[in-house]
């Protein structure tokens, strides 16, 4: 199967994922996840997993678990979710997507099962699956798997996790995981297994319990038995002071930008150190923390005007993404906002979190998905709070609307989700580092 083939086959199960999901919300099970891999042979067990979950930071947490173990010399395996512009980009080896044509025998290999598991496959089950099958193929030491959503009955949820790892506990996809961040704990708790330690970025109380309940071998909680102590802004990103449970780090530099990804290194860090049971050497942390990435994550993408790109696609991660602006550019005369949401999200309280009533302009736009929110609709919420606001067709289209109307002393900052964030880098490609 050529990979278009392998990709039309995928995409046919796209349709079905909300139907799905709907019809097994009553009584969720992983039992047609399991089956698959019990027909593949358990490729998901061929090597240990650290396996990651959170409302916000699950990505960069798995990005910078993956840098951390590559400065050890293993070879590694990452599946994150979503892309910003392949779908290459989900399955990793030592950093790098894999190929075309790989990406197409996995997937292959996975249609030619689907019909000995008695189900149709869900769009991520499949990928899911593809990933596990090229891990074990390859082989990698290790891999470090990212939820798709929630945790105890993600597709991704069939591994044993050597490490889990959740990074906090947000409001987000309410209407999958439940309406309270209780809800939303409980979900994430079941990547738990009673073998292995938690790494645990959320540090209240009542949450603290539920994951407690599932009786992991043992809880490394943020705050008391791991830290970021120091976390200042320094001349590209952050510099840091880190304590975990066997050691400390000092004066480390880390090349991303946001307060919240020094504490996304720190749960990094430590997951890594649970994994060996021994601290990381120093030289090696500083290594991963000056070479990490984390594309579509306060990623600047031009320098006159400023241009910035961030995923923030809940209130928590729009929280973070104004006050990483405000700490480490300032407040700048001149702020526009290229925004597009998916359905479900309130404007009103997006815009809020961003602080948006301080920009001079929003340019409204679709995020090229299905799921897309009326971009009319975000504008009406930001024109409500004195924002000149315009609605635009396309994620192009409103970058260059936005960058017309900058100055080069102005900062733009394009947001509200992932896919903006990908189509804008599409756009920007050229002047990527």
């Amino acid at each position: 199967m050529e990979l278009g083939d392998a990709l039309a086959w995928l995409d046919r199960h796209q349709n079905l994922e909300r139907m799905l999901a709907d019809a097994r919300s009553a009584t969720p099970d992983l039992g047609r996840m399991r089956r698959l891999v019990d027909i593949m042979g358990h490729p998901e067990a061929a090597c240990p997993v650290i396996h990651v979950t959170g409302t916000n930071g699950k990505t960069s947490t798995a990005r910078i678990v993956t840098q951390l173990l590559m400065a050890r010399g293993l070879s590694v395996g990452t599946f994150t979710s979503p892309h910003l512009e392949r779908i290459n980009e989900r399955i990793c080896a030592n950093g790098e997507p894999i190929a075309d044509d790989a990406l197409a025998e996995v997937l292959s290999d996975i249609a030619a099962l689907e019909g000995m598991v008695g189900e149709r496959l869900t769009w991520f089950e499949a990928l899911t699956a593809a990933a596990f099958r090229f891990f074990a193929d390859r082989p990698v030491d290790l891999a470090v798997i990212e939820v798709g959503l929630g945790g105890r009955w993600d597709a991704t949820n069939v591994v044993n996790g050597a490490v889990s790892v959740v990074t906090n506990v947000g409001l987000d996809h309410v209407e999958f995981l439940g309406p309270t961040r209780a809800d939303i704990a409980a979900e994430k708790a079941g990547i738990i297994r009673s073998s292995a330690p938690l790494v645990l970025g959320e540090p209240d109380p009542e949450l603290v319990a539920i994951f407690e309940a599932e009786d992991p071998e043992r809880v490394l909680l943020v705050g008391r038995d791991y830290a970021c102590e120091r976390n200042d802004v320094a001349v590209g990103g952050r510099s840091i002071d880190l304590r975990t449970p066997l050691a400390r780090y000092e004066g480390v530099w880390l090349d991303l930008h946001g307060r919240h990804q020094a504490d996304n290194f720190a749960a990094a860090v430590t997951a890594v150190e649970a994994f060996f049971d021994a601290p990381t050497p120093e030289r090696l942390v500083r290594d991963a923390a000056g070479s990490v990435r984390s594309p579509g994550r306060m990623e600047i993408v031009g320098r006159r005007p400023l241009v910035i790109l961030d995923g923030a696609k809940n209130v928590e991660g729009a929280r973070s993404a104004a006050a990483a602006i405000s700490e480490e550019f300032g407040d700048r005369l001149g702020r526009i906002l290229v925004v597009g949401m998916l359905g479900g999200k309130d404007p009103a309280e997006m815009l809020e979190a961003l602080g948006a009533a301080g920009a001079r302009l929003l340019i409204a736009c679709p995020p090229p998905s299905p799921r897309a929110q009326d971009p009319a609709v975000l504008a009406a919420a930001a024109a409500a709070l004195g924002v000149e606001a315009r609605v635009a067709a396309s994620v192009p289209e409103a970058l260059d609307a936005a960058l017309a109307a900058a100055s080069p002393d102005d900062l733009v900052l394009v947001t509200g989700s992932l896919y903006v964030v990908g189509a804008a880098r599409a756009t920007f490609a050229g002047q990527l580092r």
